[in-house]
């Protein structure tokens, strides 16, 4: 679909120590940024320097994601992302497809990570949100939240079996890799986040607090891949009562009205934050899926399209919101960290938010690559591509940038190039079975 200039690829690292210097003031070396670039050229370049964040930032000792690139919330640089390292597996796996890093390169790290994770604490199977990169121990997301986080680990599992999917040869690092990855795979007590048998799963269980978090997770939001997996589990699968009765069922779970003339199956009005039509849609390939609440190809493009369409129209006024510069969703800001949406707007844009909408809107998304790299790029680019985020109207751009942001970028542009992730995804037997479970039709399913 788009042409790989190799002409591009040496141009995409060898930037860390003129951006480091630049870092201190938030502006980035203009010189270290090629221009005059066709549309072909800039999609590759953004999507291997997106990667680099995956693979040069990564862990030294267990190679996952750190969470973000700045040090900040006294996270430290030991912090490791299990659901941003489900990203970033995804991420190696086009930079393998793509030539970026061979392939046996790819396959021994991936090795090294499932090691690590094969030793590291987890509870019922399932991973806290974030580790300890170099112990495998759990660092606590809150006071109560020291313990299993189901919706990170499903994030990261979606990503593991693409990788399983995708290293399918028959040598003994690709061999060990599937076999480790099955193990993890398999040890995940889904029926225990029913919390005794209720019909919904529930985000959080902890060794110390128990169910104190009592988070029970509904519809609709970024977590629909959850539910999937626990419904293609072998071991310790869930019913398909738990998805309809508990995911299907919620006050913001069906909504079918129109916002500026389009149609919004399910969700918040407006659709919430654009993370939701990409966080659980790397792997799960939404061309022709439909279950009997909506199409989830019409969800997810016209979640995109109201979320473009208020930012052109900005009826808060913010500077610099355009037909090329759109995309609220969860991100960095000038006072912290925000979950960004049109009920929710306070001048803020994330590139993730655009560029990970390439399959839905690839004409639009190409549009806002451009102004984010032409217009912006003194301000946003750096080794990993885009910083997380930038706001105009309080002069303020993103130094920073974080794993969950990062990833899909890169998947979501491979899925919009080759389906390369869908494909993968969709070709695992588990969840074509958890698919048909819970009453959903695809192209891909037999």
């Amino acid at each position: 679909m788009l042409c790989v200039l190799m002409a591009v690829a040496g141009l995409s690292y060898g930037q860390k120590k003129a951006v480091d210097n630049e870092r201190a003031n938030g502006v980035f070396n203009a010189s270290e940024r090629p221009r005059g670039l066709s549309d072909s050229a800039l999609f590759h370049l953004v999507q291997r320097q997106t990667f680099s964040y995956f693979w040069q930032f990564a862990h030294p000792v267990s190679g996952m994601a750190r969470e973000r690139s700045n040090v900040a919330y006294d996270y430290g640089q030991e912090v490791v992302t299990t659901g941003g390292t489900g990203f970033g597996v995804m991420a190696i796996v086009v930079a393998a497809e793509r030539g970026w890093i061979t392939r046996d390169t790819a396959a021994k790290h991936l090795l090294r990570m499932m090691k690590f994770l094969a030793k590291a604490d987890s509870y019922h199977g399932v991973f806290a949100h974030w580790l300890n990169g170099a112990t495998g121990k759990t660092i606590p997301f809150g006071r109560k939240d020291d313990g299993a986080d189901l919706v990170e680990s499903s994030f990261l599992f979606q990503g593991l079996l693409c990788v399983r999917q995708y290293f399918d040869r028959d040598n003994k690092t690709e061999q060990e890799l599937r076999n480790r990855i099955n193990t993890l795979w398999n040890d995940i007590e889904w029926n225990w986040f029913t919390k005794g048998g209720e019909d919904v799963l529930y985000w959080h269980w902890s060794p110390n607090n128990g169910w104190a978090m009592n988070f029970a997770v509904r519809g609709f939001n970024e977590c629909l891949i959850m539910y999937v997996l626990a419904a293609s589990a072998e071991r310790y699968p869930v019913s398909p009562d738990v998805y309809h009765k508990g995911w299907a069922q919620s006050n913001f779970f069906k909504n079918g009205k129109q916002f500026y003339g389009i149609t919004l199956p399910l969700g918040f009005d407006y659709g919430g934050p654009l993370f939701f039509s990409h966080y659980s849609f790397l792997g799960l390939d939404p061309r022709g899926l439909k279950d009997r609440y909506a199409d989830y190809w019409e969800q997810n493009k016209n979640h995109t399209l109201i979320n473009r369409e208020y930012c052109i129209r900005n009826p808060g006024g913010f500077k610099g919101y355009g037909p090329a510069s759109w995309g609220l969703t969860a991100c960095d800001t000038y006072n912290g960290y925000d979950a960004h949406s049109p009920e929710n707007d306070h001048g803020t844009i994330a590139p993730t938010a655009a560029l990970s909408a390439f399959p839905y809107t690839p004409e639009y998304s190409m549009q806002a690559m451009k102004y984010f790299y032409n217009n912006l790029g003194d301000k946003i680019w750096s080794e990993y591509g885009f910083t997380d985020a930038y706001n105009e109207t309080q002069n303020w751009y993103a130094r920073s940038h974080l794993a969950i942001d990062q990833g899909p970028i890169v998947v979501m542009m491979e899925n919009y190039r080759s389906g390369l992730l869908w494909k993968l995804f969709m070709s695992c037997p588990e969840v074509e079975n958890g698919l048909k479970k819970l009453g959903f039709q695809s192209p891909s399913i037999n």
